[in-house]
């Protein structure tokens, strides 16, 4: 999250100085017990979830998590997969005497432990926000300086995943700084998924795999189909554009973080919504749902819980989806999944409906072989056949996303 960037305060570097982020930047590099502790089985395949700020903002409180998790367990997104309910930003009062992080007391009156533990009772995992800064991006305490001691309270919570923001940071090394708050949950001995929410500014991809699981490859996401908002928020389009090429980063363990799902949330049409799921899940991203799920539609459902797309994202292999083809509004993308398989996603960004044709070399298969295509939002075999396929009146701003299997 990048909250009003035009009003961060930016505070001096404390406590650690130039040479001291240096060494942590290697220490994160070479050390093998902090790659080992990242490695820990956390984050497999993508974290699937739902977080609190693309809907809510800052209009959190307790109220809010319950009836959240109510509706994550009797919509069935638990069962679909949906594992972490996450508090974004505004849920921090103050420090107290002793510099403990507190919740705010009017939004959370029974606590953060409270809360995790009627989260954890239904069966689903509990997650926070906090900021590599001097205060998150809505102006809270941030946990620079505090790393240790907020890593020890996130755990004696009961908390499964943290999210840690980059506001506020003035001239922080943005790997050591993620290093120190690594070193702080590996201290704490709690598996605790961590995602760093560094924007891309500083290329995480190229080191954060052996600091963290997830990593933002972008700006903010924002609820429209292209183009930006403001200077750091991008609509879906913009974003696939920019995390696409990073695929051969992403893997079991630790993957491209393009920002969390807007379905739902009113901005774009439910075709582009089905896009938007498509290509997240084709690009093996994190599906962190944003929207206001005791009030979700069945259209919005039908979406968010659609097994054969769920199941592309989650496949085990881990490999992300990769575009091969671009003519003009019309886009081939594959991705290599487990058993040999491939998946094809067809994407029309253009303003009418289109025929999209692919060939078998475009997938890595030879052009003799007879392979059998499924539809997988119609949930049904379109053909079986030899070389080639044609996807027929693909919509505008739609796609077709198809499993392509080699007959036996």
């Amino acid at each position: 999250m990048i909250f009003g960037l035009r009003g961060c305060r930016f505070a001096l570097l404390l406590a650690v100085g130039v040479q001291g982020f240096a060494w942590l930047a290697s220490r994160a590099q070479t050390t093998p017990a902090r790659a080992s502790a990242v490695d820990a089985g956390l984050a497999m395949t993508p974290p699937m979830g739902w977080n609190s700020w693309n809907k809510f903002g800052c209009n959190v409180d307790e109220k809010l998590i319950r009836d959240t998790a109510d509706s994550m367990v009797s919509s069935g997104m638990r069962d679909a997969g949906y594992q972490y309910l996450v508090i974004d930003d505004c849920w921090h009062g103050q420090r107290d005497a002793h510099g403990d992080i507190q919740a705010d007391p009017r939004r959370f009156p029974s606590g953060i432990k409270a809360l995790a533990d009627y989260v954890h009772a239904k069966g689903l995992r509990f997650g926070i926000y906090s900021d590599a800064g001097t205060e998150t991006c809505a102006g809270r305490p941030g946990s620079r300086g505090y790393e240790f001691q907020d890593a020890a309270r996130y755990a004696a919570w009961g908390v499964d995943y943290l999210k840690y923001d980059w506001c506020n940071t003035s001239t922080q090394n943005a790997q050591a700084s993620y290093a120190i708050m690594r070193e702080a949950l590996n201290r704490t001995g709690r598996p605790i998924v961590f995602s760093l929410c560094e924007w891309g500014t500083a290329k995480p991809w190229l080191w954060a795999a052996s600091v963290g699981n997830l990593w933002r490859t972008t700006g903010d996401i924002t609820d429209k189909w292209d183009g930006k908002a403001h200077a750091y928020d991008n609509g879906v389009m913009t974003i696939v554009d920019l995390n696409e090429p990073l695929w051969p980063y992403a893997m079991p363990g630790h993957w491209n973080d393009p920002d969390m799902l807007e379905v739902g949330n009113g901005g774009m049409t439910q075709e582009e919504y089905k896009t938007h799921f498509s290509l997240w899940a084709m690009m093996a991203a994190p599906l962190i749902a944003g929207n206001d799920i005791p009030r979700m539609t069945p259209e919005i459902r039908s979406i968010l819980l659609n097994k054969e797309i769920i199941a592309l994202d989650q496949d085990p292999l881990g490999k992300q989806g990769r575009r091969v083809r671009k003519d003009g509004d019309l886009e081939v993308w594959v991705r290599e999944i487990a058993g040999g398989n491939r998946a094809v996603l067809l994407l029309n960004r253009g303003a009418a409906p289109a025929d999209i044709h692919f060939a078998w070399e475009e997938l890595g298969y030879p052009a003799r072989l007879k392979a059998t295509v499924r539809d997988l939002w119609k949930a049904s075999d379109a053909a079986t056949t030899e070389g080639s396929y044609t996807a027929h009146g693909v919509p505008s701003h739609g796609v077709a996303v198809l499993s392509i299997e080699p007959a036996l």
